[in-house]
């Protein structure tokens, strides 16, 4: 039976001391700057916890996304298309740096190399961990597929809701954002509709 003491529980995550101490100085400054008090008891922690929470939110810059690929292909003569779809999606728009998110449906036809099936949702993670707007990140993901695999095609859709548009601005909760890109193979009006009914089907 597990011991549930608090003194028993480690923290995961690892931390720059350098980072964390300079995003906590300039939150306490933004703390003051809104008009709150640093000091008192519900905000003594709140400017360290957002330092380490922005550098997990920025966490991709530290990670190549094609080295993630590379350490995971194989030969194979599967040339049919693989399909990884509603992956979950968290970024930050660079705009106002406010959380979007949605899903990522992807997928590629192999040309004698597949990848792991896992390195796909994590190099989505990778690009999304970064600051960035939707239609960047979604060539981002789609150019690095095509890059290190050189299928016979890649697609990807994205479809996200922001919160500049649902919490600020033009304050509409219910929008949606779909972007798009295509290579190769799904190009062609079959392949990409293929790939279309797919994501939109409830096959799971």
């Amino acid at each position: 039976m597990s011991n549930n003491n608090s003194s028993n529980y480690t923290k995961l995550e690892t931390y720059n001391n350098e980072v964390t101490s300079a995003l906590k100085d300039n939150f306490e400054e933004v703390l003051k700057g809104i008009g709150e008090n640093p000091d008192r008891e519900g905000l003594l922690k709140t400017p360290e916890r957002a330092a380490k929470a922005m550098q997990f939110l920025t966490s991709g810059y530290e990670t190549d996304p094609e080295q993630i690929l590379k350490s995971a292909l194989f030969r194979e003569e599967y040339n049919e298309m693989v399909l990884v779809k509603d992956i979950e999606l968290y970024s930050l728009c660079e705009h106002h740096i406010l959380p979007f998110f949605g899903k990522a449906h992807v997928a590629y036809i192999p040309n004698g190399h597949i990848v792991g099936l896992s390195k796909i949702p994590r190099i989505v993670d990778i690009f999304a961990r970064r600051l960035q707007v939707q239609e960047r990140l979604t060539h981002e993901i789609l150019n690095c597929i095509q890059d290190v695999l050189q299928p016979l095609g890649a697609a990807i859709v994205i479809e996200a809701r922001h919160m500049c548009m649902m919490m600020r601005g033009v304050q509409k909760q219910n929008s949606v954002t779909t972007t798009s890109a295509f290579t190769g193979q799904f190009r062609k009006e079959e392949t990409r509709s293929e790939f279309l009914n797919l994501i939109s089907s409830n096959l799971h």
